[in-house]
């Protein structure tokens, strides 16, 4: 069995200190968006991705990888950089 040695933060702690984010939707190579660009620079993006048990997590930062969600929050993701994000909650995410 592998231990991840990693420190987590729960989804619904991150959202309660820097905001609701929103889903962003690549429609053009990552280096060309230039909005996306300025998003990762401020360390506001969270990429989701499925774990090999099938349970969602994030990370803070742009990991372009297939099959994985992108959050933009309002503030800055700095304080929860290097840990795992659990506890991914669909239902606080802002919807237009």
């Amino acid at each position: 069995m592998k231990l991840l040695k990693v420190k987590t933060a729960r989804f619904a702690q991150v959202v309660e200190k820097t905001g609701k984010p929103e889903v962003y939707t690549l429609w053009q190579k990552p280096a060309q968006d230039r909005h996306l660009q300025s998003e990762i620079k401020n360390n506001r993006v969270m990429t989701i991705q499925k774990s090999e048990a099938g349970s969602e997590f994030g990370i803070v930062g742009f990991k372009e990888k297939k099959g994985a969600s992108y959050l933009i929050f309002p503030k800055s993701l700095k304080r929860f950089e290097n840990k795992r994000i659990v506890g991914i909650n669909w239902d606080l995410i802002k919807t237009r």
